[in-house]
Parts: structure tokens; sequence; C-alpha cells
């Protein structure tokens, strides 16, 4: 018995219960999603709020509160399935986060009733939140209260409206929010080298390539492609003044050579790993230069003067693009394609491509302890995090964070939104085809009117748009967004054809009016699928995987059609 191996150790009970989600994001991603603590403001109806909520809730963030004074009503009944009959006349919140904890027992929630006007100017209100969602409306000053603690805390703030059967959403993150891994699709992934091959990668294409043409059928059915292809790109710069096959033309041509060297007599009846090969070509033989988002993020203020309180991140790509500027190449990632070939060979390759990856890492974290030493950094990078990194070089993003739209006021005290550096990209949007930034303005102008409008006309709670009087409702709002589509052209100075902005202007009627004619209802159907783009998004936020929304989507659910747009 005592000769016996150890039992294989089987998953966890958490392993098991959040299995699928590990699989998407891993286990830093779900502790990351455990250390959240998300604030969720839920005005209006409060559907879409609570939507978001159940979609982090059941895969397990650590905590949530819910800011939300209203009452339950019997308009809750119908539109939000976490409240029921013996809830009516309690606090909408109560109740909504006591049958939420219910969907996961590791998640802690917690309420907060007091009026948003009166709660959240007291000191430190915010403080112990990592993630804000807030659902319209929200009266601008306290909406701007959020943005301006967003921006000073460095963390991220969503605002979600649904109306009828329309939504958008909006994400202000932190003014530099990069991400390492971003999950690219396989096919992008792959990084061989075919150009810029290493001594030791020659040497094992020379050994698998010896004698290629006395081969037995077996031994040449099996050489593993990138040996081929190696192989006969020496072939080609032998007949080509050393030079590589660059052009389509080109690449076509040794496309082809590869394609002739293949047997037809072959007892199998084909050569597989000569067909991986012809392949293999156009997507493998380029140069290995990084893309235009890492040239940027190597660029980046915050890349080039790194210092002792800058992030990890900064440090790491620093360290990176001190590699890139010395070996003109990004670290190889060392993962290697499934391929036809014996496994011992399959096995060696594999080797020879994390034989590499491993030197490029050390390389890097060389780079890493010099730039913190010099710098007098207090906290190492983890060495995890630096090989991470290196895996994911030629994918990491960064994505400049900006302040969504947030209503005015002015001098003259009217409502008023300015669109800034993007009122020429906006324009320009706002002519194409099924464009729905039409849709957007009337949201715009949704969020004005409620700003401006009171119930007891004394400032008091915010009137929604067809609430009282739908038809007189109806042509002010269309009046406001109208005004904003002007204010946008103009400031835009964008030449428009004016049957062309007639239409355009008709299609803003439309949508006001349709949002009139809900009075600020929300659909449970609509509220439920913006819940889910929500936290599919924050999701991506809290775990810093995946490229999250940049910065507004629109969602028009008569059509089912979606569009992003930077604000």
């Amino acid at each position: 018995m005592a000769d016996l191996p150890p039992p294989v150790q089987g998953p966890t009970a958490k392993e098991k219960k959040y299995d699928r989600q590990l699989r998407l994001w891993g286990a830093t991603g779900q502790i990351a999603l455990e250390n959240s603590h998300i604030l969720l403001i839920n005005s209006g109806p409060g559907v879409v709020g609570v939507e978001t909520l159940k979609n982090l809730v059941l895969p397990g963030i650590g905590n949530f509160t819910i800011q939300d004074s209203s009452i339950v009503s019997e308009a809750d009944l119908g539109v939000n399935f976490f409240l029921e009959e013996e809830h009516l006349g309690g606090y909408r919140a109560e109740h909504t986060c006591n049958l939420l904890k219910e969907l996961n027992p590791d998640v802690d929630g917690h309420v907060i009733t007091e009026p948003l006007e009166s709660w959240l100017p007291q000191e430190g209100a915010l403080k112990p939140y990592t993630l804000i969602i807030a659902t319209a409306p929200v009266q601008p000053e306290l909406l701007a209260k959020l943005a301006d603690h967003a921006s000073a805390a460095l963390i991220p703030l969503f605002y979600a409206h649904s109306v009828g059967f329309y939504s958008h959403f909006s994400i202000h993150l932190p003014p530099a929010y990069p991400i390492v891994d971003t999950h690219p699709s396989p096919e992008t992934t792959q990084d061989l080298r075919l150009l810029r091959p290493w001594p030791e990668l020659l040497q094992y294409a020379e050994a698998k390539t010896a004698n290629i043409d006395s081969m037995s059928a077996e031994d040449h059915g099996h050489i593993p492609y990138v040996a081929l292809l190696l192989h006969y790109l020496e072939e080609w710069k032998k007949d080509h003044n050393g030079k590589i096959p660059e052009t389509y033309k080109e690449k076509t041509e040794f496309r082809s050579v590869v394609t002739q060297a293949a047997r037809t007599n072959n007892p199998e009846g084909g050569e597989e790993n000569f067909d991986e090969a012809v392949a293999a070509v156009l997507k493998s033989l380029n140069p290995p230069q990084p893309s235009s988002d890492v040239k940027e993020i190597f660029k980046a203020t915050e890349c080039v003067l790194v210092g002792e309180k800058s992030p990890s991140f900064w440090v790491i790509a620093n360290a990176i693009g001190m590699f890139h500027q010395k070996h003109g190449v990004l670290p190889v990632p060392g993962a290697v394609p499934d391929m036809k070939a014996r496994s011992v060979d399959y096995i060696e390759l594999q080797n020879t491509y994390k034989s590499k990856a491993r030197r490029d890492l050390a390389e890097v974290v060389e780079n890493v302890r010099f730039l913190e030493r010099n710098n007098k950094r207090q906290h190492p990078a983890d060495e995890k995090d630096i090989e991470a990194f290196c895996k994911n070089a030629a994918h990491i993003k960064l994505v400049r964070g900006r302040p969504f739209h947030i209503v005015q006021l002015d001098a003259s005290s009217k409502k008023v939104v300015t669109w800034g550096d993007r009122a020429k990209s906006i324009a320009q949007t706002l002519t194409l085809p099924d464009s729905l930034i039409p849709l957007y303005i009337a949201f715009l102008a949704w969020d004005e009117f409620t700003a401006t409008h009171a119930k007891d006309g004394l400032g008091g709670a915010p009137q929604v748009p067809g609430e009282q009087d739908p038809e007189s409702d109806a042509e002010k709002l269309t009046g406001i967004a109208f005004k904003m589509a002007d204010d946008l052209i103009k400031e835009a100075n964008a030449a428009i054809d004016e049957d062309e902005y007639a239409t355009i202007k008709g299609q803003i009627r439309q949508f006001a009016q349709e949002l009139v004619r809900a009075g600020g209802a929300e659909l449970h159907n609509i509220g439920a699928l913006t819940g889910g783009m929500v936290s599919q998004e924050v999701i991506k936020v809290i775990t810093e995987q995946y490229v999250p929304v940049d910065n507004t989507c629109i969602f028009d659910g008569i059509k089912s059609k979606s569009m992003v747009i930077k604000v």
C-alpha cells in the first residue's frame, strides 16, 4: 500500500459550481469578481438594474449594495420578477436584495433606502465600492457627482437606461484602462516566427527535413509543417538572392512550390502535413510586427515615464518595449498549434518554442527588475503577471476611458449637451444608413426633460415624459431633441443635405414619440436583455479580461439592432 500513488485530487465544490465561468476568465478573474463590491443606484422602474445584478450575483461577485428609496407598488409587480404581491408597501431595495441573495449564498447583499439626494452628499458615501451602476433617471448634478468620484477614485461607472422597446448604456472608465488578457481568436495568436527563426528552430527544421527526397512515405507524411515551411523557405532564398516571399504573388508562387513537393503516390492517399503547410503560407509568412494598439502602448506617456508609483502594467510594458527595441520582435508566446506529426517530433517542436519563450521571459523579467531598481519601487511586479504579459504581448489593448454625456446647467439655467472632440465623428455617424444616433439623441433629450420637469412643479421628483400629458410631452421632447441635433451639426461644422437632415429629424421624432408613449415604463424582456449586456461589460471590466464597450451602446428592441459609439 505504501507504494501506491496518492489519489488524484478532484475538483473542489467551488470549482464544480463555477466550472463554466472558470473556463472563460480563469481563477484570477474569479478572484477579481469575489473581491468586488458593486453599488447599484436603482432609479426609475428599476428593472434593468436588478436584472444586471442578477447576472452578477450568479457568477459570484463578493458584495453588492442597492440604493433605492422606492416603495413597492402594483406597477412593479408587472415588470420586476423579484417582487411579489406580499412585498407591496415595503422598500423595493430590501425585497429585491433578499431574493437576489437566494440565487447565490456566497454573495453578500446590502441595502440603502435613504433617498439619493440626501445620501450621496454624505462624506465617504461612495468609498466602499469598486464599481457603480446607475439607472435613469438620475438628476444631472447627482450623476455628475458620481462621475467626479469615478474619475478621482479611478473606478468604473455605468449608466443604464431602458424605456419601452429601447435602451442604452454608457461606461465611464479610468483615463488609462489597459487589458492584458483580451482573449483573441485562436487564429490570430499563432506566432511561429517563420520569417525570424532563432538558431534552435532552424536546427530542428534541418534535422527533420534532412534527406527529405529519399525519406520513406511514412516519414515524409509526418514531417511537422513548421519544419516543411522553414525548409522550403531556405530553398526559396537560395534562388531569390536571400530574400523571402513578400508580395502576395511571391507567396502564391511559394505555396505552389510546397504543393508540388507533396507526394501523390503516398499509400495513405495524401499528405496532410503538406496540406497544413500550404494552408499556413498566407497567414504565417508575415513579419512579426506589433499591432498599432501595441505600439500605442509603447509610446504612451505612462509607459515612457515609468516611476516609483507607476502601476505594474506600465513597468512591464516598458520592459517589453525595451525587448522589442533590442530585438525588433515581441517575446515568443511559446504556443504551437496542433498538426500532423509523430508525438515525439511534435513534443520536441513544442519544447523548442517553450524554451525560447522562457529565455525571452527571463530577459523581460531582468528588464523589469532593472526598472524597479532604478525607480526605487517598493513592490516588485509578480513574475506570473510578467509571464502573462509576455504571452499576450501581441494582443494587449489600452482603452482610454472618458466620461459619458451628462446634461449640465449653463448660465441661463438651461440644460445643454456638448459634443466636444467627438462632434465630427458623431455627426458623420448620424448620417449613416440605419444609424442609431437619432435614438441616442432622443435619450439625451429624455434626460434633459426629466431634469427640467418636476411632478409638483417645485423641483421635487422628476416628471417622466408621457407620464402626465403624452401629446404635449411628445412635442416638448421632440423640440429638445431637434435642438440637440442642430447643436451637434453646428459644433461639428458638418454640411448635411436638407432632405437628408429632414429624414434624420423624422427618425428623431419617431424615437422621441415612442419614448413618450412608454411613459417611462420598462418592458421586462428589454430590461432583462439590457441587463445581460450591461452585466457582461461589468464582468469584462472587473476581471480586466476581454475588451469592453468603448463607451456607449444603443439598442433598438423593435428592429433588434445595436450600435456602439464613443461619445
